[in-house]
C-alpha cells in the first residue's frame, strides 16, 4: 500500500488548508482499514489528528475536532483533509497512515488499536509552512 501526501506548502494565518492522501495498491473501503492524518511540528512528537475508516466513518483528535474535517472518495481512492482557521502553531509535517486492525466503534478505542498495532503503511509527508 502506498500513500502519498499532496497539498499547499504555504497557508496564510485563518485559512483553510486542504490535504490530499492519494491510496494506490488497496482500496481505501478494504475492510478494517483506518486512514489516518498525522502531524509532526517542527522539533515536536507526532500528533495523531483523527482517521476516517474503511466504511466512512470519522473520528476526530477531541484537540482539533472543532477545526478539522476529513472525508474520502472511494472513486478516487483518496481521502482529505482540511483544517480552518490556521495559526503559525499549525506548522508542521503532515502525514497520511494506514493500519488495518479490527472493528471499532470510538475514537479512544482506534487510539488503542492505534498504540498497539502502530501504523502500517505512512506517506511521505508534506511540509505545510503557515505564514503571511
Amino acid at each position: 500500500v502506498q500513500l502519498q501526501e499532496s497539498g499547499p506548502g504555504l497557508v496564510k494565518p485563518s485559512q483553510t488548508l486542504s490535504l490530499t492522501c492519494t491510496v494506490s495498491n488497496s482500496s481505501i473501503t478494504t475492510t478494517y482499514y483506518y486512514w489516518s492524518w498525522i502531524r509532526q511540528p517542527p522539533g515536536k512528537g507526532l500528533e495523531w489528528m483523527g482517521a476516517i475508516t474503511y466504511s466512512g466513518s470519522i473520528f476526530y483528535s477531541p484537540s482539533l475536532k472543532s477545526r478539522t474535517s476529513f472525508s474520502s472518495d472511494s472513486a478516487k481512492n483518496t481521502v482529505y483533509l482540511e483544517m480552518n482557521s490556521l495559526k503559525p502553531e499549525d506548522m508542521a509535517v503532515y502525514y497520511c497512515a494506514a493500519v488495518r486492525g479490527y472493528a471499532v466503534d470510538a475514537a479512544e478505542d482506534l487510539w488503542t488499536l492505534i498504540s498497539s498495532l502502530g501504523m502500517d503503511y505512512w506517506g511521505t509527508g508534506t511540509l505545510v509552512t503557515v505564514s503571511s
